[in-house]
């Protein structure tokens, strides 16, 4: 039991990196949404500490129009 709950605070303590350094690098004071920015900023977060060795992600997509 005790190794998860330290598997836990890891899994969070990695998760508040990521959102650090998206916040650092901006990604949170742009009010233009959409699907790529919002995938550049999760996979950021998730990418945690990585980021502050090199990593960078970005997503680029783009979502079907509708049909008239």
């Amino acid at each position: 039991m005790r190794g998860t709950s330290i598997v836990g605070v890891l899994v969070v303590i990695w998760l508040i990196i990521g959102a650090i350094a998206a916040g650092q690098r901006g990604y949170y004071n742009n009010n233009d949404a959409n699907c790529a920015e919002a995938g550049t900023i999760l996979v950021t977060i998730v990418a945690g500490p990585l980021n502050y060795i090199g990593a960078n992600p970005k997503v680029d997509c783009t979502l079907p129009e509708p049909s008239k």
